[in-house]
């Protein structure tokens, strides 16, 4: 082991990598991690100094909170190689306010910026042979905090762990996929922690998704919890739909997840002229544009998918194919922000941020 103070922060780092035993082509999206990880602890009412350590199993009590009360929230980032050997990261400011917005609506104390970004570069720094060139190819960064203090008083916790793993991933989705609209089962309700990145919201849309699974279909749309009306997002996805030539998408709330990659589209469209509204989208207008020809295509975006083209949609009976477009708005905005991340063209909003050696 080699160590080191830097920034104030300790870094040990390993003897030997494991990176040769990893078959990069046939990789499992995350199932391999990287040699290290970044961790800080919550004690004594402040964030202790952060660490840099061979990735490796956490010792916890029985008894610590996160298994009992669920306060554990998370962030999804990605890492690239351009063709340069330099590796970008994109919109880290946008998920480290996430982290923290997610964190205060489940009583976890907010982590502090610096800590955060230096954090980050230097945990990337390291890992950046990890990182292979090439379209597809990424390394997906997931930060989370979860309450460790041993205690099973129904309270929030006085301590907390911040952690930073690393994984090597190809693409999320291998082609299209097939989606359900919603009819009984909710994600989230308003008032509640839908637009948190928080466990809990994955976990309980597990059993309805496995429910969709058992027909053929890969993912939910789901709808709003009041009347299951309004088209909201999917289990791993924001949601746009092109009718004729405008794109549409339901508005964040309370309910929706304020997704990176999602406003990344909504800026994008507006800088190539295409019109697009953000507004409620029921599903009675999303299923009679597929009847009179005018819904052209549905497509999900978020971190891990990127841009996932929908291939078919089911409600209650009723099944609907989506014809390939020539002019595919999935297609075009999926390049247009990969272009941007892996530094292939200009990046005149500066979402790109440099890791320095």
């Amino acid at each position: 082991m080699n160590n080191a103070i830097i920034n104030n922060m300790e870094i040990t780092t390993v003897n030997e990598s494991k990176i040769n035993s990893v078959d990069f082509e046939s990789i499992a999206f995350g199932r391999e991690f990287t040699d290290h990880m970044f961790s800080c602890d919550f004690k004594d009412g402040k964030w202790q100094t952060p660490k840099i350590t061979p990735y490796q199993p956490l010792t916890l009590d029985p008894s610590a909170r996160v298994f009992h009360y669920g306060q554990a929230v998370f962030e999804g980032m990605k890492a690239f190689k351009d063709d340069m050997d330099d590796v970008w990261l994109f919109r880290p400011e946008d998920n480290f306010n996430r982290i923290n917005i997610s964190a205060k609506r489940l009583a976890i104390p907010e982590f502090p910026k610096e800590y955060f970004l230096n954090g980050l570069s230097a945990l990337i720094d390291l890992e950046r042979d990890w990182i292979k060139k090439g379209e597809g190819n990424a390394l997906y960064i997931r930060p989370f905090v979860i309450a460790t203090e041993p205690a099973i008083s129904a309270s929030p916790a006085n301590e907390f762990k911040f952690m930073i793993i690393c994984s090597p991933v190809k693409s999320y989705y291998k082609g299209k996929v097939s989606v359900v609209f919603a009819q009984d089962y909710s994600r989230s309700a308003n008032g509640g922690v839908g637009f948190a990145k928080a466990a809990g919201n994955y976990a309980a849309q597990f059993y309805p998704t496995s429910l969709v699974q058992k027909e053929g279909y890969q993912q939910i749309i789901w709808t709003d919890a009041n009347t299951h009306e309004y088209l909201e997002e999917a289990g791993t996805m924001n949601i746009f739909f092109r009718v004729n030539d405008t794109l549409l998408t339901a508005p964040t709330s309370d309910r929706i997840l304020d997704g990176i990659t999602r406003k990344s589209i909504i800026q994008l469209a507006k800088d190539n002229n295409v019109a697009v509204e953000v507004r409620p989208v029921s599903v009675k207008e999303i299923k009679e544009a597929a009847k009179n020809g005018s819904l052209k295509e549905i497509f999900g975006s978020g971190t891990a998918a990127a841009v996932s083209p929908i291939s078919d949609f089911k409600h209650g009976e009723e099944t609907f194919k989506l014809e390939e477009q020539e002019d595919s708005y999935a297609t075009f905005f999926k390049k247009k922000l990969t272009d941007i991340q892996y530094n292939r063209t200009e990046d005149k909003h500066a979402w790109r941020v440099k890791v320095e050696k």
